[in-house]
């Protein structure tokens, strides 16, 4: 079943239960996913990579948003943000943790020989390939600059 497919499911299941945080989360989210689609020109769908591309967007968006909100201090605001980003979360892959990031991060510069800050770029390129939608890009980045300059993040 394609995430699309799950969607729309879903949808079904938020209309009947009557859950509106749910149903307009789920609704942004295949909105985006359509966009996606005609933008591309195409009728067969868009790859499994850009739905994870979609939803990290905006999983991020929301964060944003909800961080955003809070510093105005308008709860009400920040708490539509969050539910959205809860229901979000529910379709992406496994967030890793600091320890699983590491590993990961480290792995991948053992494996392109990095040495030092200068490949910072070469490091990057590919751990946001393989950790696309495991792991936030900034979190990532973090950690990559970190390691390369030894220090702790």
């Amino acid at each position: 079943m394609t995430l699309k497919e799950r969607i729309d499911t879903d949808i079904k299941q938020a209309m009947l239960a009557k859950d509106k945080a749910r149903l307009q989360a789920l609704r942004s989210i295949k909105s985006q996913i359509l966009l996606a689609e005609t933008e591309k020109g195409g009728t067969e769908g868009i790859s499994q990579d850009t739905e994870m591309k979609l939803l990290s967007k905006a999983a991020k968006q929301r964060r944003e948003s909800a961080d955003l909100y809070a510093q105005q201090g308008r709860q009400d605001l920040e708490q539509v943000e969050l539910a959205e980003l809860a229901v979000i979360e529910q379709y992406l892959p496994k967030q890793l943790d600091e320890g699983d990031l590491r590993a990961r991060i480290l792995e991948i510069i053992q494996r392109v020989g990095a040495t030092g800050p200068s490949d910072m770029g070469k490091v990057m390129g590919v751990a946001s390939k393989e950790l696309a939608g495991q792991a936030d890009g900034r979190a990532v980045s973090q950690a990559v600059g970190a390691l390369l300059n030894n220090t702790d993040f």
